[in-house]
């Protein structure tokens, strides 16, 4: 090397050297924890000037940033190219075979055209092969190509949810620049609507909170502050959770509300969303077990063909004397037929017919393997809210001083009758009584609007004041009752009361919908009011007021005030008898404290109403007011009572079932919500998931103090998972792999996507979910809900089903036809029973009509009644082997024999004449070479060739049949023997012989019908028979079709009597099903959780001393 390139060689070293140094100091500097330091240490370490604040960057600066920390994006995954997709579908050993026949077959037609005499019958059946070969690894391998598609979208998904610009300050000026030039010590400024460009730390804000739902899992907004926040006794600051880092914003959030200015402390790939999108980037992908499983037995299906090609081309050359190039021909006729070329694409189509079934069902599949993992899932971890439960928080109750108000929160009307006092409704504390029925409190309450408009009530007269038990409110009681619920809300309803465009808080919205629902005119009342100021909602204080001008003499105004119940107990002085706002009496705390308590047990959520009338004088009318204008006061106790609204999301009544379902089928089902752990309990119960084995709950604060011993008995003992945050799902999902559980998990947000791929399946929801969900997981729920993941589960099991009647089909077909060349060679045939383009045919046919048969078979009775598929069983087991082994050697036998049973009908003398007759290829095509061919029972005389001898006349034989006829009854036993396999194999153990064979599944009897049709054409159309096919031109006679369908019975028979034999063992306790684990079938340790890399700002971190959970 010379001087020269090695000084070139050191500098080039020396700049990678420099870039990395340059990777890890910004690495170092985004991990810092900007939240636990004050803003002046955050601008400091920045390296930014003491006017920095107000004067920003210089673009000289901002350049030179940008040229160290890179542009503001994520990074992209290298992706495949076209060549790289192709090869990596084309690089198994099968597709090596066919690649080989195929090169074979194209030398043989190229040297055959060289010959003095080329045969033309070989050159275009010799291409005709190599075509149906091209044709079927081009097929398989586009199939496979289409179907990885959509698996790199996913950081494309995250990339859309980055802000396309920000408003800076650069050298003392605001302007808008691209997100992507924004660096870190940029300085940059929030306000209402603003998507957040890159992970802020706050200098100032604004009555600021941001919408990070889909990064932290909180389902309201997040209120900020600037001040540094420390870590909890017993934590360092790395251990302070996203969502309580309450002075930074991040990129890709929202501002629900206010404005802010922040300092840029990390950009592109080092922001909290950056992590997620290396996370996604270095995910594995990761075969399923039926993959996996085809891949082995490719490899054994390889060794097993060369076997049989080698034997075939021994017989073939040494016992029946074939010359060299033909015995190559004839063995790789064998080869051709063993070779399942169609396995790859019926086991897609498996799996896309499952797909679209899934599809119509609301469950949406991103991955085809994915749904071969259903059947094997052991438990769903799900969600609550909207997907457990309806996600429309209703109001059900309404509790005055002296009755209970039941809401019909099904009713469509609106009408006061919705409302009806019932004083017997959730008037006593809920008790987890599992003797009760699971759900049985769901279903009832779902069933009865069906039934009745009318709520019915327990008869109870006492203290009819102001309606009377039973009897329903008049409008301007509900009116002044819910105009503290209404008034005080800056929530929008959406049309007809719906869902569709409401603005605003779920809770709050409910006591709108209610009232809507009642009747009333919100717009209208709202308008009567106007609101005069107002104390902003916080979740430090819990509670939200608003005063009103109403109109009320001697210059007074009305102040509303709802919040957290126990907090509003202690403001009130008086209560609204019978909740009646024109009468008050004096408060009774504890009434009101056990009200709480009962409604709290239930798992509702609890609003308290109050009101007050206040001097004008005492209102500041400049801004918002504190909070001190409502807890601050002189007089500590001022408020009214009017009721407590208690609402809650209902549970789905169809959940109920489709649990139930699930645990019948071995399926634990378990939930993971934000909600208190009280509340969760109350709502597992309802819905069956808390029963006498799964009793309690487990917070997510406790789970984060186990160690890895503890957590992993956590998650087999609990069913029910409270205050959970996404992390808290990794520890789950981690658990319960380790303890050998195949788990689904569902989540909706950016965060929750490591959590989703970490699981065996993730589930995203449709409605409600980001596209980062969706993306990083396996299937979607279009409608958010989990009856739609026990519906998949059930498919799932219906695929692994079919996908073992799709080997019991193709295997002991293609079986069949490579040992009917191997076996008839070496019982006595000259020339194989079969020719290439016969065996190609029956393959293909064959897959793509009846293999595609049992692919789409509906799922047999009591499949959701076994247990979850016991992980590391195989497709192929003890007794599906068997009865691939028994099909194989029925069809082989029956194969041959019916073509020694067509020999036996020739009794002419044996001699060199005969046999050249009946074997020579040039018979093939009906003798009309240079022999004449007289008809059946005639005797064939030479005309040209001198080497043959004449048939004595002496010997008065006949010469019935030859090589044309013999491949023209073993191709229809052959094929007609599939569609008696196929049939039988429609159920897996169910007898065929029954009128159930004709219902199901109406795509069998249109197989069966163009295999049939396709027989006949190709039998008796010239041109396609004698040229292509190699057969009679005459076609079959009464005979030949007699032996066909005899044969064909007779495979449909000894299928049968199999099923019956399995039956009557299974009936004697034999295990039939190959549930228990035999070393020779079963992999004796399966790895079933998946590879995530994961970033740092995900690991999970325990208090305890001895242990921390590596990553």
């Amino acid at each position: 090397m010379t001087d020269k390139a090695e000084a070139k060689a050191k500098m080039g070293d020396k700049v990678d050297v420099e870039q990395t140094s340059v990777v890890d100091e910004v690495a170092k500097e985004a991990h810092t924890n900007w939240h636990s330091l004050d803003t002046e240490e955050c601008v400091r370490i920045l390296k930014c000037g003491a006017e920095h604040v107000q004067s920003g960057l210089s673009e000289e600066e901002a350049a030179v940033r940008l040229e160290r920390y890179g542009p503001n994006k994520l990074m992209e995954k290298v992706k495949e190219t076209l060549c790289q997709k192709i090869w990596k579908q084309v690089s198994n050993v099968l597709v090596a075979i066919l690649v080989t026949i195929a090169v074979v077959s194209a030398a043989r037609a190229i040297a055959e055209e060289f010959q003095d005499s080329p045969d033309s019958t070989t050159i275009l059946t010799s291409w005709i092969q190599v075509g149906l070969i091209t044709l079927v690894i081009t097929v398989n391998t586009a199939i496979g190509i289409y179907q990885e598609g959509s698996a790199e979208k996913a950081a494309e998904a995250l990339k859309g949810m980055l802000s396309a610009d920000a408003r800076v300050i650069r050298g003392g000026e605001e302007k808008m620049v691209p997100a992507e030039d924004v660096v870190p010590g940029d300085i940059v400024i929030l306000g209402l609507g603003d998507k957040i460009p890159a992970d802020l730390r706050l200098l100032s804000v604004s009555n600021l909170a941001c919408e990070e739902a889909a990064l932290t899992g909180e389902a309201v907004p997040i209120d900020k502050f600037t001040e540094k926040i420390p870590a909890p006794e017993g934590m360092d600051d790395s251990q302070v959770a996203i969502g309580d880092r309450k002075n930074m914003t991040f990129s890709a959030t929202l501002v629900a509300q206010g404005s802010a200015v922040g300092l840029v402390i990390a950009t592109g790939d080092f922001t909290q969303i950056g992590t997620i999108n290396k996370m996604v980037n270095a995910t594995e992908k990761k075969k399923t077990a039926v993959l996996e499983q085809i891949d082995k037995v490719s490899i054994i299906l390889a060794v097993l063909i060369s076997m049989a090609t080698l034997a075939t081309f021994l017989v073939a050359r040494f016992a029946s004397n074939q010359v060299w190039f033909e015995a190559v021909s004839t063995a790789l006729v064998c080869c051709v037929a063993m070779v399942p070329e169609g396995l790859e694409a019926i086991v897609t189509l498996t799996y896309a017919w499952a797909v679209k079934n899934m599809a119509e069902k609301n469950a949406i599949i991103r991955a085809l393997p994915a749904v071969e993992t259903l059947g094997s899932v052991t438990c769903i971890c799900s969600d609550k809210t909207g997907t457990l439960t309806q996600n429309i928080m209703s109001l059900t109750a309404f509790v005055t001083s002296n009755a209970r108000y039941k809401f019909d929160v099904d009713s469509t009307d609106r009408v006061p009758g919705n409302f009806v006092r019932d004083n017997s409704y959730l008037k006593e504390r809920a008790v987890l009584d599992f003797s009760k029925k699971a759900g049985s409190q769901v279903k009832e309450d779902a069933d009865q609007p069906a039934e009745s408009s009318e709520i019915v009530v327990e008869t109870d007269n006492s203290d009819p004041y102001p309606f009377p038990n039973g009897s329903s409110p008049d409008i301007p009681f509900i009116v002044n009752a819910l105009s503290c619920g209404v008034l005080c809300s800056k929530c929008v309803l959406g049309e007809g009361g719906g869902r569709e465009g409401a603005l605003g808080n779920p809770t709050e919205l409910s006591i709108l919908r209610a009232a809507y629902f009642s009747g009333i005119d919100i717009d209208k009342q709202k308008e009567n009011a106007p609101i005069v100021a107002e104390v902003p909602f916080s979740s430090e204080y819990k509670f939200m007021a608003t005063v009103h001008d109403t109109g009320l003499p001697n210059d007074e105004l009305l102040c509303y005030v709802k919040g957290a119940p126990d907090r509003m107990v202690d403001l009130c002085k008086y209560q609204a008898k019978g909740g009646v706002v024109a009468e008050t009496e004096e408060i009774d705390p504890e009434y009101w404290q056990e009200q709480i308590s009962i409604l709290s047990s239930h798992g509702l959520r609890v609003l308290a109403l109050c009101q007050a009338t206040l001097p004008k004088s005492e209102v500041p009318t400049d801004g918002d007011l504190g909070q001190e204008f409502v807890n601050g006061r002189a007089e500590k106790k001022w408020l009214t009572l009017v009721g407590l609204c208690a609402i809650m999301d209902p549970p789905r009544p169809e959940c109920v079932d489709a649990i139930k379902e699930a645990h019948s089928a071995g399926v634990r089902v378990a939930m993971i919500t934000g909600d208190h752990k009280d509340t969760a309990t109350a709502i597992g119960h309802m819905l069956g998931i808390v029963d006498e084995k799964y009793s309690g709950a487990v917070t997510g604060p406790e789970m984060d103090k186990m160690n890895e011993d503890q957590l992993k008995e956590a998650v087999l003992k609990y069913n029910v998972f409270a205050r959970a945050s996404p992390a808290n799902k990794i520890q789950i999902v981690t658990a319960l792999q380790a303890q050998k559980q195949i788990c689904s998990m569902t989540g909706d947000g950016v965060n929750d996507a490591p959590a989703l791929k970490a699981a065996d399946m993730g589930v995203a929801m449709g409605k409600e979910g980001t596209d980062v969900a969706r993306e990083a997981s396996e299937m979607i729920l279009a409608d958010d809900n989990f009856a739609t993941i026990v519906v998949a589960v059930r498919e799932g099991r219906v695929v692994w089903d079919n996908l073992r009647k799709v080997l019991l089909v193709n295997t002991p077909i293609n079986n069949a036809q490579g040992m009917s060349v191997l076996f008839g060679l070496a019982i006595g045939l000259e020339q194989s029973p079969l020719s290439p383009i016969q065996v190609l045919y029956s393959n293909l046919i064959c897959a793509i009509t009846l293999g595609f048969v049992t692919a789409i078979e509906p799922a047999e009775k009591g499949i959701m009644k076994l247990p979850p598929r016991r992980i590391g069983k195989r497709l192929i087991g003890r007794y599906l082997l068997l009865r691939i082994l028994l099909g194989t050697f029925t069809l082989t036998f029956l194969v041959v024999g019916s073509c020694f049973w067509l020999l036996s009908y020739n009794t002419a003398t044996p001699s060199k004449a005969a046999e050249m007759y009946i074997y020579d290829p040039k018979c093939e095509a009906g003798c009309h070479y240079n022999l004449t061919y007289n008809g059946p029972g005639k005797i064939c005389q030479t005309s040209e060739d001198k080497d043959w001898d004449a048939i004595p006349a002496s010997a008065g034989g006949v010469i019935e049949y030859c090589l044309a006829d013999l491949r023209a009854i073993a191709f229809n036993v052959l094929d007609f023997g599939a569609i008696a396999i196929t049939l039988s194999a429609r159920f897996a153990y169910n007898s065929s012989i029954s009128p159930r064979i004709f219902k199901g599944n109406k795509y069998c009897w249109y197989s069966v019908f163009i295999v049939a049709v396709l027989q006949v054409f190709i039998t008796y159309v010239p041109g396609v028979n004698d040229i292509i096919f190699l057969m009679s031109r005459d076609g079959m006679d009464g005979t030949q079709w007699g032996i066909t369908f005899l044969f064909m019975f007779i495979v449909f028979f000894v299928m049968e009597t199999e099923k019956a034999l399995r039956r009557h063992l299974k009936y004697k306790g034999a295990d039939t099903d190959d549930a228990e684990f035999d070393d020779a079938f079963d992999d004796t340790e399966v790895e079933t959780k998946k590879k995530v890399s994961m970033p740092a700002s995900f690991k999970l971190f325990r208090k305890t001393s001895s242990k921390k959970k590596s990553e």
